[in-house]
């Protein structure tokens, strides 16, 4: 192999792709980054069997062929070259010379063919949406996953697509995030699971979109689903499993109603959370009562009290949260209001929009001491 191409472009795409590759395994191939020469294109290639990241760059192509470089090195040796061009060659031995200026490095590389075939999605159901759209209904869900679980399925986030719309669903056991949003599909009703590793990649690659003009292709298989974004590729595995039948966890009534300033309530959590450590575990305890919503917490270090005006409709609740609980599901909230309902002091409290539903966050109380 024999190639040239811009120094700052493959430094990117070799940073995109990176973040694909395995740092913990025996195999030593999927420590690097596949490299094929092919046509005047550049191909790069990250996999750590679960989820695999591709992409290509112009090149000046003079000997096609292909070889693995070890992904940390390579990424390093390229954030540093001084020259704005860079030349790859690689040998029958799988020597790799890099040059670019008077900066030249030989590094050994591993043979192409023991890098792992990613595998293929076809067929399925293509789904277009904006990556603006998706960006932002997973950062208002991905909060909720499971960091661990005996359940695998609860370290993803459920996809459910009907006709005309498409809603995500996040669980770990202590909350729930709900977000719908109405898109352009007229495919059969599906559902999947997509571990958040992966989620958290698309919407890296995705920052760039602002407008909501550029879109994200979907393509879901049996055991797979493929994004396209970018001009990048990403593949992963889908999680299988039995996912909690989030509707019937949410209550169908309130006994009390609660209209809230978004910003002022997240600022009168944290003032009461400031002496909460992870150590003491203790809790926020909010009172809503008569127009008023009263904040308190109590620590070994002391206590701290906070109130704000809120329009209440129903019957006094003094409930009891994790704060860190309650606070990302507030900073996940796109509203100035919120609309909170309450069913006493043990039933999970709800998050809402003003109007509608497009989230919905859940989050279970923690009994007060003196409800005990």
């Amino acid at each position: 192999m024999k190639i040239q191409c811009s120094t700052a472009l493959l430094s990117q795409a070799c940073q995109n792709v990176q973040r694909a590759v395995s740092t913990k395994t025996s195999i030593p191939a999927v420590e690097g980054i596949l490299i094929k020469a092919l046509g005047n294109e550049l191909i790069l290639t990250g996999y750590d069997l679960e989820i695999g990241i591709k992409t290509s760059i112009n090149a000046a192509i003079e000997e096609q062929g292909s070889i693995i470089l070890n992904a940390k090195i390579l990424c390093e040796i390229l954030r540093n070259l001084p020259d704005e061009t860079v030349k790859i060659e690689s040998d029958d031995r799988n020597l790799a010379v890099i040059t670019s200026g008077n900066t030249k490095y030989q590094i050994m590389g591993i043979s192409a063919d023991e890098y792992p075939e990613l595998p293929t999605v076809k067929g399925g159901f293509p789904i277009v949406i904006s990556q603006k759209l998706l960006r932002d209904m997973v950062r208002q869900t991905i909060f909720a996953v499971a960091s661990t679980d005996s359940k695998v399925v609860y370290t993803g986030i459920k996809f459910e697509l009907t006709e005309n719309e498409i809603k995500l669903i996040a669980v770990d056991g202590f909350r729930m995030a709900i977000r719908k949003e109405a898109i352009d599909y007229k495919g059969d009703d599906v559902s999947f699971i997509v571990p958040s590793k992966t989620l958290s990649e698309v919407v890296k690659l995705a920052v760039a979109d602002e407008d909501g003009e550029d879109y994200i292709s979907m393509g879901i298989g049996k055991r797979h689903i493929l994004f396209e974004i970018g001009g990048y590729s990403i593949i992963s595995r889908l999680l299988e499993g039995e996912f909690l039948n989030y509707k019937a966890a949410i209550p169908v009534t309130a006994s009390t109603r609660v209209s809230i300033d978004t910003r002022s309530f997240i600022n009168s959590i944290e003032r009461a959370s400031l002496i909460i450590n992870d150590k003491t575990k203790s809790l926020v305890s909010c009172i809503f009562d008569e127009n008023v919503v009263k904040i308190s917490s109590v620590a070994s270090l002391g206590t701290a009290n906070d109130r704000l005006d809120a329009e209440i409709e129903g019957n006094r609740v003094e409930i009891g949260f994790n704060n860190r609980y309650l606070l990302d599901a507030l900073k996940a909230c796109d509203t100035d209001t919120v609309r909170i309902e309450l069913n006493g002091s043990i039933s999970p409290i709800l998050i809402l929009p003003p109007e509608g539903d497009d989230f919905t966050f859940l989050v279970l109380p923690v009994r007060l001491k003196k409800n005990d």
